[in-house]
């Protein structure tokens, strides 16, 4: 990966709906390596997907939670069901498993308060092999990026 790879890539994470041509003039390229390039970035898994970015709020999500969740063992088999249900639960949005304190850092997405604890009392404490949970709420937002910083 190059300079002008990272380059791409930038662009890519700021507006993905640009053209290859707009991309092209701002990398520094014509049209057709850019868009070489770019295909190589995908098919490598560089470029994993390209999405919408949602306001939360808009649709209706008030409520951001980080859950710090302890497990009771640390068995491969049991890590790996845990992993597996944080996948089926739609308000997970983020699953991390963590040195430190406590094993797996989840960000939760709900609606509202209510919402919250539905889930944590239906669908998170019921998961097999969860010793504690800890939540904490997200008071204000002022920085989301979803862009990797590329030195180039």
């Amino acid at each position: 990966m190059d300079a002008v790879d990272k380059k791409i890539m930038f662009e890519l994470q700021q507006n993905a709906k640009q053209n290859t041509k707009e991309i092209a003039t701002k990398v520094g390229l014509s049209v057709t390596p850019t868009y070489e390039r770019i295909k190589r970035l995908e098919n490598n898994g560089v470029i994993k997907k390209y999405v919408a970015l949602v306001d939360r709020e808009v649709i209706g999500i008030q409520i951001i939670a980080y859950c710090q969740i302890t497990l009771f063992k640390h068995q491969k088999t049991l890590i790996d069901e845990f992993k597996q249900k944080m996948f089926d639960l739609v308000e997970v949005m983020e699953c991390h498993h963590v040195s430190g304190n406590f094993d797996f850092l989840i960000k939760v997405a709900v609606n509202d308060m209510n919402s919250f604890q539905v889930f944590i009392n239906e669908k998170l404490s019921v998961v097999e092999g969860i010793s504690t949970i800890h939540s904490s709420f997200v008071l204000d937002s002022f920085k989301e990026s979803t862009v990797y910083h590329l030195s180039v």
